[in-house]
């Protein structure tokens, strides 16, 4: 075969939702006629997953694999997401919604966020909420897909899933080896490399070799291939998130069914609430430093909503990245690429991420040192984006009521972020920088959120008269407000929209 001719085999280390999301999209992208694809894991090891709460960007990458929702749905116990509610964040008491999708709408040239920060500030607007149809919505307890063709908020609902990671896995999974990819069942005891550094092969437990021309290493944390075989360094970013464990446990369904994640902060981090079909997934995400671990399960189970369904778990963590996420013939995934809490739900987005910036690159088996540069490039500016906008909500806050919550406020945060404080408490104005993930809406929410204030507004808000510009604002109000109305409950969405057999908690059908 040519050295610069197409893949003849590809080998992914380590199954997992990531594992399983690159043999599935490969599959599917590459066809039959394609390489060769073997995903290699073992039964002895364990996976991280959890109830999982996800953003938007999935529903695309569940619709390339042609799955459909309500079947994916019903299949992974989920629900629907329309944002995070923040409890507590900016001080005891405090509540704010990050939602999905916009913030009223534009006028033109003349930004909304420019126009509601000029009118706010004189006391002629509302809530940020009140203009967002997913926040109405979510403080409701309602849902319904947007509606098609017409030129209300309903159209403009955006919206994500929680559902159950290892369900979603074994979907993903029935899908790839559907398309042909092959599973083996092994733990990986060595790897092999060719006289030029490139990895050759990997050698199971029972002996065997699995050889190939491209590696996708999904191992988790330790990186087998990427880290261990070939070296690529890690950026810890403990200084900055130094949250480094979390204590899982789901609980039986209780509270109210809600079409949205939770997040509340604790006295050394902040809890998780993802309500799925069946059960409630809750976490508590923690520093070492500042609380033991008998500490952070003993404020866990105190805090749940219903009767806790297993032990909890305990999980380890570095906040992180890899110096390179492609190294040769491998390109890490996953947990093998880097880690940021699940603060904002970015966990399976980077996963995706990586996997569609790996089929715009997709290599030939000469391995173009310009592809993978870029890889690496895009995919570092894709991390460190996000870990700005995590750190955001620990840094921007009023709290110094524990030691961990004074000194995250207080901390030194990256240049990049601290440019965007500055930019936002001068004038109001956010960015969607490039191909940022986070959209102005998140910006905006998280923000205003964290109790920033700006000291002036956009001046193209001035393009537009106060008197009329109040009158809008009024009226993306009231028609969203009204908007929220037609909606039905979230259980009641599920049980006639998706499963008829659903019976939302407290609901008789």
């Amino acid at each position: 075969m040519s050295q610069n001719g197409p893949l003849g085999h590809i080998a992914i280390i380590g199954g997992g939702t990531a594992g399983w999301m690159a043999a599935a999209a490969l599959a599917r992208v590459l066809g039959r006629h394609g390489p060769a694809i073997t995903l290699v894991e073992s039964e002895e090891i364990g996976t991280v997953g959890v109830g999982e709460a996800t953003i938007p960007p999935i529903q695309a990458f569940n619709a390339m694999l042609g799955i459909n929702e309500d079947d994916f749905l019903r299949a992974t116990q989920g629900t629907f997401k329309l944002g995070i509610e923040f409890i507590d964040w900016l001080r005891p008491g405090h509540l704010y919604f990050h939602p999905f999708g916009d913030h009223g709408v534009d006028f033109g040239p003349v930004p909304f966020d420019g126009l509601w920060h000029k009118l706010r500030s004189r006391g002629l607007a509302g809530p940020l909420e009140a203009y967002s149809i997913c926040a109405a919505a979510a403080a409701a307890g309602r849902f319904a897909r947007p509606t098609q063709g017409d030129n209300t908020p309903l159209s403009r609902i955006s919206y994500a899933f929680h559902f159950d990671a290892a369900l979603y896995a074994q979907l993903l999974r029935t899908h790839a080896e559907a398309a042909g990819v092959t599973r083996r069942e092994g733990r990986v005891t060595a790897v092999d490399l060719r006289p030029d550094g490139f990895i050759e092969a990997v050698t199971l437990s029972c002996g065997s070799r699995v050889t190939a021309d491209f590696f996708i290493d999904c191992s988790g944390f330790r990186g087998l291939l990427i880290a261990d075989a070939l070296g690529a360094g890690f950026q810890d970013w403990g200084h900055w998130l130094p949250n480094d464990r979390a204590v899982a446990v789901p609980c039986a369904p209780g509270g109210s069914f809600t079409p949205y994640t939770r997040s509340t902060a604790r006295a050394a981090g902040w809890q998780w609430r993802i309500p799925l079909r069946n059960r409630i997934g809750n976490g508590y995400v923690y520093a070492s430093a500042h609380l033991s671990d008998e500490g952070a399960m003993a404020t866990l189970m105190a805090n749940l909503d219903g009767a806790a369904l297993a032990e909890p778990r305990l999980l380890r963590f570095r906040t992180g990245r890899r110096d390179a996420f492609w190294v040769k013939n491998c390109v890490a995934l996953g947990l093998a690429a880097g880690f940021l809490e699940p603060l904002e739900s970015t966990s399976i987005h980077l996963i995706q991420a990586g996997i569609a910036r790996l089929l715009e690159m997709f290599p030939t088996r000469a391995f173009e040192p310009a592809d993978i540069r870029r890889y690496n490039r895009l995919m570092a500016a894709e991390f460190d984006s996000v870990r700005d906008f995590v750190i955001l909500h620990f840094h921007a806050t009023e709290r110094a009521d524990t030691p961990y919550w004074a000194h995250v406020r207080t901390m030194e945060v990256p240049e990049t972020l601290a440019e965007r404080l500055r930019i936002y408490r001068a004038t109001g104005r956010v960015f969607r920088e490039a191909d940022d993930l986070f959209t102005k809406t998140s910006w905006l929410a998280v923000m205003q959120g964290q109790g920033l204030t700006a000291e002036g507004y956009d001046p193209l808000a001035d393009g537009m008269p106060e008197t009329e510009a109040q009158a809008r604002l009024e009226r993306i109000a009231a028609v969203t407000a009204a908007s929220v109305q037609r909606l039905p409950s979230h259980g009641e969405f599920i049980r006639t929209r998706v499963d008829a057999g659903f019976q939302p908690w407290g609901e008789s059908l």
